[in-house]
């Protein structure tokens, strides 16, 4: 074999290498993509469980701001306070300046026609719909309209929410048209959509804060 047959074979050799050392350290190699995978996953799954601590729950996910003001009225007015927790968090999810695209106002997303009416009942002088963007009138208001709607469908909490959310007049007419009766508990028969996500997502809510807190 001549020194040129040997250089290239040599040569050839060489760029084989080269070739192999540079697939195994792509980052498309199968095995640079499996290691990939297992760290990805790995960081997946530690997100996950961090986040179900009650700590991440209390802090991110279900937060209890405004508390006294929950308590106290939700004991006044003989409501769960994590009844009354879970509509905020659904409503406003705290921000005591949310205000909707039909014109409800503050933490539990009050109409101002509706809490007009509510002051009225309540006794109290003058109503300024301003005023439902502080906390503790619109807390007050709304666990007084959420007592009201428990009382007026005989303490049924499915009922009261939808009413809640749909109004108490909708509710009212599914109850004549459906033959519903007091320990109605089909969520999935309440005809608006948007009403069935709504009591869906305040029960889910109000466990959690059971849980929680």
């Amino acid at each position: 074999m001549t020194e040129l047959q040997i250089y290239s074979q040599n040569e050839i050799s060489y760029e084989e290498f080269e070739t192999r050392d540079e697939i195994e350290e792509s980052p498309k190699s199968p095995h640079k993509r499996l290691s990939q995978f297992i760290i990805a996953t790995c960081m997946l799954l530690t997100t996950i469980i961090f986040s179900q601590t009650p700590m991440v729950q209390r802090t991110f996910f279900y937060p209890l701001h405004y508390r006294e003001s929950i308590d106290t009225y939700s004991a006044r007015f003989n409501v769960d306070r994590n009844l009354a927790a879970a509509v905020i968090k659904n409503e406003s999810n705290f921000d005591r300046r949310a205000t909707s695209y039909v014109g409800a106002i503050g933490l539990m997303q009050l109409m101002p026609e509706t809490a007009a009416w509510i002051s009225t009942q309540l006794d109290e002088d003058e109503f300024d719909a301003m005023n439902l963007y502080e906390s503790d009138v619109n807390i007050r208001y709304g666990i007084w309209y959420l007592a009201t709607l428990k009382d007026e469908f005989d303490g049924n909490d499915i009922l009261a929410i939808a009413a809640y959310n749909a109004g108490s007049g909708n509710v009212r007419g599914w109850i004549e048209d459906y033959h519903w009766a007091e320990d109605f508990s089909d969520i999935s028969a309440i005809p608006f959509p948007e009403t069935r996500a709504f009591v869906r997502k305040v029960l889910d809510a109000r466990s959690k804060y059971h849980e929680l807190y």
